[in-house]
């Protein structure tokens, strides 16, 4: 079976040697000392190894079960969320008002990420539950958060987003389900949703759905809908729970991987439901929830590109297969260990440097959520906007090619289900297409993201590259050819790839849209090779300053080295291919292919 060890150490690392949290000027940073990061992530550690990760393996092999419309988790599902919700990790970094410990979200995501490795499934049941939580706190009446929120916080309750129904997806403004407003100011909601996570389930005593629906009468398509609180059983004025509300669980879907999680069809048979926010406002409501949702979903490919990734090392390390080519190093056995081999170092290389960057890479977009909502900072609230559809759709593309390339290591053995690696490969997959696949990610950042503001957030990211390369340029010609220099000129690539969507966008659309796939990962790459120079320019400085653990940051240099050398020159590739254009990815009649 596979294992799980929390990174504690490189996680701490990011915290304070590279993103220096304690002294940045966010209310509560100040109280991130080491040694209280340091407490909170071990025992976070200690959970997710000995507690969640135990139950991955079960989750995927039991599945969910529906039985008279209730759905049974896997064995021992139950008894480590009531362990997650008495530890208090449930409401990590939500208001104290309502039962949270008000810590920043850079600690709720650092945490989060742990156990996103141990076990995806098992945490998006709390998961969802945080995203409606922020959802009800950003736009809810002070009655209603007081209402769901104390019990929701200590997921007590649980939570979940219905957007999707059997005709339409990403196109949400023809879904059908409908809300007719009543006399008492409630609605009732009809209509069938799909893939909903965590749609029901035998953890908490009540789940809290937020449903999207059409009032009758309201604008056409998107413009028309609203977002409603619709509870699985009635609250009652004093907070106990009532009558079982109009809605069930008609189906569960029959997976590709994350089994663990109870992914339903809910039905809505005049389901009474209270608005949330405006009506015909439901996507800004929604919104909410998907925006934090999109990063945890990011987070997820880089969890399991990590926890995928440890595994492989450790047979990598124990396999012997063939001998060295420039000699044998284990004299006493039949054969070396794989990692011996040069293609197996660049496989295991290519996991290490993506782990790492984007580890780095969420965890400083995790402190611009916390500037943007602790110091009202706008242009941090801009600049993570532009960056949420690079996290989700890069991340969790390059996580699961991570998977694969893990699963690689093993040979036919990562194909055989007694091993555990396919699981990794399989749970990852499905980051990539919910929360919006990531091909509306990359049409999102693209014809979006990048005007949004008159450009202001992407030209604020230019000169944030551009500032740090003046800043630490010059000073170490070793650090300038290895970090700098690549970034320079994956920084130019982006640049070159932005003006000619400016200049062929407008007289046809098809030369912006057919590139932003490219484009995605492209900013991507940038982000990552920025995280690598930082990361290479605080280990540097850790070693100057004459560190006794300089084995681990020399590790962190040379592993940036690796990725600004292998990996960020694709920068060169995607834009190549954007500057071909629409032509030849339109050239075809759709009755050609």
């Amino acid at each position: 079976m596979p294992s799980y060890s929390a990174p504690t150490k490189d996680l701490q690392f990011v915290l304070h040697d590279v993103l220096n949290i304690t002294n940045t000027d966010v209310p509560g940073y100040s109280e991130l000392e080491p040694d209280f990061t340091s407490a909170i992530l071990e025992e976070a550690g200690k959970i997710a190894t000995e507690v969640v990760h135990p139950l991955n393996v079960v989750g995927d092999t039991e599945g969910c079960v529906l039985e008279n419309g209730v759905v049974r988790t896997p064995t021992g599902f139950k008894a480590a969320f009531e362990q997650m919700k008495e530890g208090g990790w449930t409401g990590l970094d939500m208001p104290e008002q309502y039962g949270g410990q008000n810590m920043p979200s850079v600690i709720g995501t650092a945490v989060g990420e742990m156990f996103s490795s141990a076990n995806q499934a098992f945490v998006m049941y709390q998961g969802l539950t945080h995203g409606a939580a922020s959802a009800i706190l950003a736009h809810g009446t002070d009655a209603q958060k007081d209402t769901y929120l104390p019990k929701m916080v200590a997921c007590d309750w649980t939570g979940t987003m219905n957007l999707t129904e059997p005709h339409c997806g990403t196109d949400l403004g023809l879904m059908r389900t409908k809300a007719d407003p009543q006399g008492d100011g409630s609605y009732k909601v009809t209509g069938q949703k799909i893939f909903i996570s965590s749609g029901e389930h035998d953890m908490a005593d009540n789940i809290i759905h937020l449903v999207l629906a059409k009032i009758p009468g309201g604008p056409d398509g998107i413009k028309g809908v609203s977002l409603f609180i619709v509870p699985k059983f009635i609250v009652n004025a004093d907070g106990t729970l009532g009558a079982r509300n109009g809605v069930s669980c008609g189906k569960i879907e029959e997976k590709m991987g994350i089994h663990g999680n109870s992914t339903c069809v809910m039905n809505y048979d005049e389901a009474t439901g209270w608005l949330l926010g405006e009506e015909h406002k439901g996507m800004r409501a929604m919104f909410t929830m998907m925006n934090e949702a999109r990063l945890g979903v990011g987070m997820q490919g880089l969890a399991q590109a990590e926890a995928a990734y440890q595994n492989a090392l450790e047979y990598a390390k124990d396999r012997l297969q063939g001998r060295d080519v420039t000699g044998v190093k284990n004299p006493d056995g039949p054969a070396d260990p794989l990692i011996v081999h040069p293609d197996i170092r660049r496989n295991l290389m290519d996991q290490k440097s993506f782990t790492e960057g984007a580890r780095a890479f969420l965890l400083w977009g995790a402190t611009m959520i916390d500037q943007a909502h602790r110091n009202g900072d706008k242009d941090a609230d801009g600049l993570v906007s532009l960056l949420t559809p690079v996290i989700k759709g890069f991340l969790t593309d390059q996580g699961y090619d991570m998977t694969v390339q893990a699963q690689q290591i093993y040979g036919g053995h990562g194909y055989i289900e007694e091993w555990g690696m396919s699981q990794y490969t399989r749970d990852a997959r499905i980051a990539m297409i919910y929360e919006g696949a990531n091909g509306v990610q990359a049409l999102d950042l693209v014809g979006r993201k990048l005007a949004q503001d008159g450009g202001k957030h992407v030209m604020a990211f230019f000169e944030l590259v551009k500032s740090f390369c003046k800043e630490n340029g010059g000073q170490d010609d070793a650090y300038d050819t290895a970090f700098i220099e690549p970034l320079k000129s994956a920084s130019k690539d982006l640049q070159a790839a932005g003006m000619y969507f400016m200049q062929n966008g407008m007289k046809n659309p098809n030369n912006a849209l057919s590139g932003s796939y490219d484009f995605m990962h492209m900013f991507g790459h940038v982000c990552l090779g920025l995280m690598w120079a930082r990361m290479a320019k605080a280990a540097k400085s850790a070693i100057d300053a004459g560190s006794s653990d300089a084995a681990f940051y020399e590790t962190k240099i040379t592993t940036g080295r690796y990725y600004m050398a292998r990996q960020l020159p694709a920068t060169a590739l995607h834009l190549s291919r954007i500057q071909s254009g629409a032509d030849t990815v339109m050239a075809l009649d759709a009755a050609n292919f």
